[in-house]
């Protein structure tokens, strides 16, 4: 009888000890789900542009005669008035009743058709007929003629981020000249593709010129609208006057924020790659080597027809955004750089493989190198055989004096 009962009494103690593990389990599975969810990333929230945001700055420009400074990337999305996926910021101003006067375009046209550093020439927009007046012509900056009746300019251009890309030039003189004739001028910021890092040679001023004109590295880290504010931050117009300004931020967008360009911001960048290489092959620029303009792969590769024979090469042909390229229809022998990990630094190897490669008997260095660089000492640099490690030491106390300057200016973190 007691053996029965001490039977009992064990099936009983082993029943509920197996429904406490059963419970336990249950609950720590429902613990972990709530954990799971909250540890969980947040949904990536959409980057939109400062243009997409009408609703920040369309009572601004109600009612007033205004003036755009635009090109091909200057557009919007969600619109009935799609072009290939994107409406025009001029058309769709238009289509709300925005009396636009006048279009002002920068270095490549309108457009965006025009080969780099080929002038410009006034005329009108076959779709709107709205006059567009260049400022990459006879003049870069907006005279106080071609202002008059502009109550408010809006400027919104997509930038690569990098000194020698002339657009942030274009902004200095339309905030300049806005500014000399009492025109407010509002900013639609876009993301910057470069924004990632700060890097490269401060340029120094006597070396000044539309492809650098003001004291900052190669890759200065800042979104145009946050550019815009530093130019007048620091006084650096005609006389140190100060453009009354506005910036339509982006939004959901930080430094680090991976953007694809939806449209390429000038010929010769036609992808993401191309453009992340820029800052490192466009000192190519400023010398005899080609650096993929006349192809399809322009930034991403480089070459010479006096480059030691290999099994990488090229025939630079005329094409849109390079009707001359250097060594039109030369076999060009190089490198292939498209498979290069994204960077986030300034590469100075290609540049130094390119001059080890030339010849003493070919020229290197062409008449716009210093100004690419915005220095001499680079040109000097190379000559003398000096490290990458050794020329980027040279960088490092200008570029910690601009990145204290540069956090005055900042929107994004």
């Amino acid at each position: 009888m007691i053996k029965l009962i001490h039977s009992k009494s064990t099936y009983l103690f082993l029943f509920l000890l197996l429904n406490f593990q059963l419970i336990s389990c249950a609950q720590k599975k429902v613990q972990d789900s709530k954990l799971n969810v909250q540890s969980s990333k947040p949904e990536k929230l959409e980057i939109k542009t400062g243009a997409e945001q009408t609703d920040l700055y369309l009572d601004l420009l109600k009612g007033k005669n205004v003036g755009i400074v635009a090109n091909q990337t200057s557009v919007i999305r969600n619109s009935k008035f799609k072009i290939q996926g994107f409406t025009h910021l001029v058309d769709s101003l238009l289509s709300l009743h925005i009396k636009i006067k006048k279009v002002f375009s920068p270095e490549h046209g309108f457009r965006g058709k025009a080969d780099a550093a080929e002038h410009i020439k006034d005329g009108f927009d076959t779709k709107t007929g709205l006059p567009i007046v260049s400022l990459y012509g006879k003049s870069k900056k907006p005279s106080a003629k071609q202002l008059e009746g502009i109550e408010v300019m809006v400027f919104d251009i997509q930038d690569v981020g990098v000194r020698f890309y002339t657009y942030i030039s274009t902004l200095h003189y339309v905030m300049e000249a806005c500014a000399e004739n009492g025109i407010p001028v509002i900013i639609l910021d876009r993301p910057n593709p470069n924004a990632h890092y700060v890097d490269g040679s401060v340029l120094e001023m006597e070396h000044t010129s539309f492809v650098g004109k003001h004291p900052i590295p190669v890759v200065y880290g800042m979104t145009i609208g946050e550019y815009g504010k530093m130019i007048n931050g620091k006084k650096w117009l005609k006389n140190g006057i100060q453009c009354d300004l506005k910036v339509i931020p982006n939004k959901n967008y930080t430094h680090q924020s991976k953007y694809s360009l939806p449209i390429k911001p000038s010929p010769n960048l036609p992808n993401d790659k191309s453009i992340n290489l820029y800052p490192s092959l466009g000192f190519f620029e400023g010398t005899t080597i080609n650096a993929g303009r006349g192809t399809a792969f322009q930034f991403q590769r480089y070459g010479a027809p006096f480059f030691k024979k290999t099994d990488f090469s090229y025939t630079p042909q005329p094409n849109e955004g390079a009707k001359y390229p250097k060594h039109k229809g030369k076999i060009c022998f190089g490198k292939d750089v498209s498979e290069t990990p994204h960077l986030s630094k300034i590469d100075l190897s290609f540049l130094m493989d390119a001059y080890q490669q030339t010849p003493k008997t070919e020229k290197f260095f062409g008449e716009t190198f210093t100004i690419h660089a915005g220095t001499k000492k680079l040109q000097q640099q190379l000559e003398q055989g000096l490290s990458e490690e050794e020329i980027r030491a040279s960088w490092v106390d200008g570029l910690e004096k601009f990145k204290i300057i540069r956090e005055k200016y900042l929107i994004y973190e």
